[in-house]
């Protein structure tokens, strides 16, 4: 599990290989990840939008910018905890992902940007 925390939002990650399977054109590798965000602020804040890049090993980047994340704009109440799962194909078995998350604090009404740390992608037969 990788952490970060920025501007009092604690972001918490952890990825999982669920497979591969071949398309018809190109091999796929399927990851699942898990995010946990907790408020440790004392108001709540919501979601607004996110941004992901996505790298794997063949250097080929993808970027994904969206509303909320899995059709919701979650409001995170203070001190309180949102987790999601989600996922991503590569068409490696080792890449990585990281981003960013954009908050409003619905005490003052300003935006502010969360740092979703790096973390891996990894096939259990990519290691040693």
């Amino acid at each position: 599990m990788v952490q970060k925390i920025t501007n009092g939002i604690k972001i918490s990650v952890q990825s999982k290989f669920e497979g591969s399977y071949f398309d018809g054109e190109t091999l796929k590798f399927a990851f699942k990840y898990k995010i946990e965000i907790e408020n440790n602020n004392s108001y709540a804040v919501q979601l607004k939008s996110r941004i992901w890049n996505i790298l794997d090993a063949l250097n080929f980047i993808e970027v994904i910018k969206g509303d909320g994340v899995i059709g919701t704009k979650p409001i995170i109440n203070a001190y309180d905890s949102y987790s999601y799962s989600s996922g991503c194909l590569l068409q490696s078995p080792i890449g990585s992902m990281n981003g960013k998350y954009k908050m409003i604090s619905l005490q003052n009404k300003q935006e502010f940007d969360v740092e979703i740390p790096n973390f891996k992608l990894h096939s259990e037969f990519t290691q040693n």
